[in-house]
């Protein structure tokens, strides 16, 4: 089992440049954990999109419903003090965002505090950086990563 950030959730339902390397990773393991906050975040993504002009009202529907088809059996962390608290002290620590940061206590609270050996799936370079620090193998590798 992976924990996967929503940042390489959303190439296994859209389209787009790192569909192919996130389709591998899943077929590889399909057994997911995700943040309790993780669907919000795709929706945002989604929505993002949908404003942008690049996804239309039928494939935003479509992706949610993938979404929902791919998430069904994951194990999804739900929030607790140990994670906003683990969060805020990752903020002091790492370059991340707010929502990142709860991703990344939410994965470490997953690996039951010690994430040497446990991977994480992440497309955000930030995210991967401070998930390396905290001790996670990050996936994918940074030869598999396209663009800058």
């Amino acid at each position: 089992m992976r924990f996967w950030d929503t940042s390489s959730l959303v190439p296994l339902v859209v389209r787009e440049g790192m569909s192919t390397t996130m389709e591998r990773l899943f077929l590889d393991d399909r057994e997911l954990a995700i943040w309790w906050s993780a669907r919000v975040e795709f929706a945002g993504a989604l929505a993002r999109r949908r404003r942008a002009g690049t996804l239309s009202v039928g494939e935003v529907e479509r992706a949610s419903e993938d979404l929902r088809d791919l998430v069904a059996g994951s194990v999804e962390v739900e929030p607790a003090e140990e994670i906003r608290d683990r969060a805020i002290e990752l903020l002091f620590h790492h370059e991340l965002r707010a929502a990142d940061a709860m991703q990344l206590a939410a994965a470490i609270f997953w690996s039951g505090e010690v994430p040497d050996g446990s991977s994480f799936v992440c497309l955000d370079r930030r995210l991967r950086a401070a998930s390396r620090a905290e001790g996670f193998t990050v996936l994918p590798s940074s030869g598999e990563l396209s663009g800058p």
